[in-house]
């Protein structure tokens, strides 16, 4: 029998109060060191949710700092060519509030960041995300609400920076995965061809 949780007096019974540290962590505004952070970082995690309750987590990467500081409660993140499904963007106009988890390559902290988003098609900062030459498409500006460093106990039980526990070839390829779980008219071919060496070569030209 499956035994829900359905309240929150029950979570906390169960889980216990949260250590001091950890309650008292919390800060509102980027300190010396979460600047230092965010320019170290190459990579991080957007969660937003809609309306509706529909959530979404989109990957964001590109050369350590791109995250950019605009001052001591804003910072922005930049978007390039993509799939353009937009689910993340789309969730920030009707719901401003999002998550972030910045990362940090084998790094098992991670610096958090919660506010409320807006998009940014053009501003004078996007001369200063170039990347290869390339402005961005636009770009997410957070207003920070709360920001605080997350332990790294995910991290070590997944052992996730251990090259030795690395498994790349356990699934097919990403053309493969495509070809059987998608509904594309493509060939296999076409597809590893689309996924191939030239599809970095894309990775700001669309």
């Amino acid at each position: 029998m499956t035994a829900e949780i359905t309240s929150h007096e029950e979570l906390r019974a169960l889980l216990g109060a949260p250590m001091p540290r950890a309650a008292a962590k919390e800060r509102t505004v980027l300190h010396e060191r979460d600047r230092q952070w965010l320019a170290a970082s190459p990579f991080c995690l957007v969660a937003t949710a809609g309306v509706d309750g529909s959530c979404d987590v989109s990957p964001k990467g590109d050369p350590a700092g791109f995250a950019l500081v605009l001052d001591d409660r804003t910072i922005a993140i930049p978007e390039r060519p993509g799939n353009r499904r937009a689910d993340g963007y789309r969730n920030i106009l009707d719901n401003p509030h999002v998550g972030l988890i910045f990362l940090i390559p084998g790094r098992t902290d991670t610096l958090r960041i919660n506010g409320r988003a807006k998009l940014v098609s053009d501003a004078p900062y996007f001369d200063d995300m170039l990347v290869k030459g390339h402005r961005p498409v636009l770009a997410v500006e957070v207003a920070v609400e709360q920001i605080f460093y997350h332990c790294g106990k995910a991290f070590m039980r997944s052992e996730l920076w251990q090259p030795e526990t690395w498994q790349p070839d356990a699934l097919p390829s990403r053309a493969r995965l495509a070809k059987e779980v998608e509904t594309l008219t493509e060939s296999l071919a076409d597809l590893e061809h689309y996924y191939g060496p030239t599809y970095a070569e894309k990775l700001y030209r669309g």
